[in-house]
């Protein structure tokens, strides 16, 4: 059985990977003062930093049903016999709704998965995806080991501020931090799914040492669970320097890593976060068959 892999642009995989693993990406949307642009096609995150500083208006969309149809007609035309279809998390976004609509009427049968996560923490389940197909796993089989790895991941990051996710309505459990939003730094995590606030602390450095801190317990929990080590992705928007700072730390700390990485959030990501955000995403790797 041949099953494709589909996933969505907020997995944020480099183009190599999914060059190599013959991944289907279906863009979501980004719309900048009433101008709809595709992510990672016609938008780039330094247009939509400049936009938030600004103040301009900045919002984001999902795929429509008939774009991931399209993709599962591809697959299928390319000779797929399934897809897995993983996506981001159905809390922050209604693409998973999008993904099964355009299931019911696929030529071929798909498999859709809410990773209940976003970024790398879902690139790196998509890639796990990839390799069990290549090594002819079923779509039944793959489906979940794409859930399990996104679930296991661990989502940090701290924002410099909140009001770009109170906009977009992705504050959740989070706006208990509004309070002292002027006083405080936010960390706060990925929770099933959903933002939600982790701990306060003062000053954007310290901040930063708890990212770090939050990291090398998540790798810890990921050893002691069994898992044959983690991958690592730290995101940022227009944060290069501080993000390079703290790949760098984790690099030299954490044991059991395999695959560490910087990687620039993405336009649909950025424009709820803002500029400055500071993510971590530690991904416990499966252990290998012998």
């Amino acid at each position: 059985m041949s099953v494709a892999i589909v996933t969505d642009s907020t997995a944020y995989l480099p183009p190599e990977a999914v060059r190599e693993h013959g991944i289907r990406v279906v863009p979501l949307h980004v719309v900048i003062a009433g101008k709809e642009f595709s992510e990672g096609v016609d938008v780039s995150t330094a247009e939509v930093a400049e936009a938030l500083r600004a103040f301009r208006p900045v919002s984001t969309s999902r795929p429509s049903p008939q774009a991931l149809l399209d993709a599962y007609e591809a697959a299928a035309g390319a000779g797929a016999d399934a897809v897995v279809s993983v996506h981001i998390s159905a809390a922050m976004s209604s693409t998973v709704e999008s993904a099964h609509l355009a299931a019911r009427h696929a030529p071929v049968p798909v498999h859709v998965v809410d990773s209940r996560s976003l970024g790398m923490a879902m690139g790196y389940a998509v890639l796990s995806a990839a390799r069990a197909s290549s090594a002819g796993e079923d779509a039944n089989s793959i489906a979940a080991q794409a859930l399990a790895r996104s679930e296991a991941a661990t989502v940090v990051f701290y924002v410099d501020t909140l009001e770009h996710l109170r906009r977009g309505g992705r504050i959740g459990a989070a706006s208990a931090f509004l309070g002292s939003a002027l006083a405080i730094k936010p960390i706060l995590a990925l929770d099933d799914g959903h933002i939600a606030p982790r701990e306060k602390v003062r000053t954007s450095t310290r901040a930063l040492a708890r990212l770090e801190e939050l990291a090398a317990a998540a790798a810890r929990s990921a050893a002691a669970d069994g898992w044959d080590g983690v991958d690592v992705a730290v995101h940022h928007l227009d944060s290069a320097v501080r993000a390079d700072a703290l790949a760098q730390r984790l690099g030299e700390r954490l044991e059991g890593l395999h695959d560490l990485r910087v990687v620039e959030l993405g336009a649909v990501v950025g424009a709820h976060v803002g500029p400055g955000t500071i993510a971590v995403a530690v991904s416990p790797r499966p252990a290998q068959p012998s």
